[in-house]
């Protein structure tokens, strides 16, 4: 329920996270973001009850909702495109880090001093975090914001917050896949109204304009979205195949993990030579190509393959995922002028939150559906298999939207022209 309030809170707020940049100052928003995110962390550790808890992370989730956005326009504004690639390598190691950190640190400090202290942990770095930005971070003039699009952010947040619950319910069964349907069909209606609302309004809460732009349409709607779905699924679908499908103990399938994840990091030094060399357009195609041949061996991997197999499935999977996320996120803001930072990273935030969960949603899905079809009581083995291949044929058709991109887009940042 905690992680639900949260991501919930965080795709209701986000529509107005670039309105509020505008109108308050990227600095002043962020440092008042981190603190309320900050504050909201020591309040969950102090909850005694579930209510408490849910309100306390409804806060991280607004919290949150804001900071990712304005901390990239932030980025964005300080940063020559020429030098954008190493900003994205950088900015791109903590997303990169938390999923093996996380799991490890967070089980240890439950195990050990308790589950409060997962969330006290962000004190002193939220603290340290708003000091560093008061002091390193240039001080710029709001640029001024129109009148506050209210109908816009309510069809917006109403909208999104319908269509990402349903979504995370749909592998449900009886009354509550009804539910599901329903609110995955009402969100969808009312996000169409609200893009026909943005569409119309002089000074929308969320500028659609920055889409036209090539390298933002191609890295945050098609076929970037896909990518980032299929990459969302792998915490949550890696873990079920070694524990179900391989017989693996929780803490052994933790350190198998650990291989897909390094291998995450370990690529990263090389990221922005391997996209000078190749430019955009080709490494996020053929490295597409590899991201689904890496898929291929969970389709075949079972009790009996070795050790050395194993390891270097994850590794060969963690390389092509951090390569092809790198490019993405770096590509997005290519051809994106000054003045559409901001809303341009609303744009990737709020497409990024929903390519998560439509990402954790489907394969849920496919679970369950396969499971019934298969007459198993529980998912085994021959129902993972057949989602990783189902997963490889979806990046392969967002491989193919790849080769339709311009061979110079990105040349800016990228150096490489044809």
């Amino acid at each position: 329920m905690g992680v639900t309030a949260y991501l919930l809170a965080s795709v209701a707020i986000s529509p107005i996270s670039a309105w509020m940049a505008m109108k308050f100052g990227e600095k002043r928003v962020m440092c008042l973001a981190v603190a309320f995110f900050t504050l909201s962390s020591l309040l969950c550790g102090l909850a005694e009850t579930l209510p408490m808890f849910v309100c306390a992370r409804i806060g991280q989730g607004l919290a949150g909702a804001v900071m990712m956005p304005v901390g990239m326009s932030i980025i964005l504004r300080h940063t020559p495109k020429g030098d954008l690639m190493k900003a994205q390598s950088v900015t791109v190691w903590p997303a990169l880090s938390a999923p093996i950190i996380g799991p490890v640190l967070g089980g240890y400090l439950t195990e050990t001093v308790g589950w409060r202290w997962n969330f006290w942990l962000n004190l002193p770095i939220g603290i340290l975090a708003v000091l560093i930005m008061l002091r390193v971070v240039p001080a710029e003039p709001a640029e001024g914001a129109g009148k506050l699009d209210i109908k816009g952010f309510v069809l917006c947040g109403t909208g999104l917050t319908c269509l990402l619950s349903g979504l995370q319910r749909i592998s449900e069964t009886g009354t509550e896949q009804i539910v599901a349907c329903g609110l995955t069909i009402a969100g969808a209606i009312i996000s169409l109204s609200a893009v026909r609302h943005l569409k119309a309004h002089p000074t929308p809460i969320l500028s659609l304009e920055p889409l036209k732009r090539a390298s933002l349409r191609y890295a945050a709607f098609y076929p970037g979205l896909i990518f980032r779905a299929v990459f969302s699924s792998a915490p949550f679908l890696l873990p079920l195949f070694l524990q179900l499908g391989l017989g693996f103990s929780p803490m052994q399938a933790g350190t198998w993990l650990l291989a897909y994840f390094c291998a995450n990091l370990g690529i990263k030094p090389w990221t922005s030579t391997i996209i000078r060399w190749g430019g955009f357009r080709n490494v996020l195609f053929f490295n597409g190509l590899l991201v689904a041949v890496s898929l291929l061996p969970f389709t075949l991997l079972n009790t009996q393959t070795s050790p050395v197999l194993l390891g270097l499935s994850l590794v060969v999977a963690g390389l092509c995922r951090s390569l092809q996320l790198t490019s993405l996120s770096t590509m997005a803001f290519a051809d994106v002028s000054h003045n559409e930072r901001s809303k341009a990273a609303a744009i990737m935030s709020i497409l990024g939150q929903a390519g998560s969960t439509v990402g954790v949603a489907i394969t849920a899905f496919g679970l369950a559906m396969l499971s019934h079809v298969y007459g198993h009581a529980s998912i085994s083995l021959r129902e993972l298999h057949m989602v990783f291949l189902m997963t490889a044929v979806i990046v392969l058709i967002g491989t193919s939207g790849f080769w339709k991109m311009s061979r110079d887009l990105g040349a800016e940042i990228s150096g490489k022209r044809s």
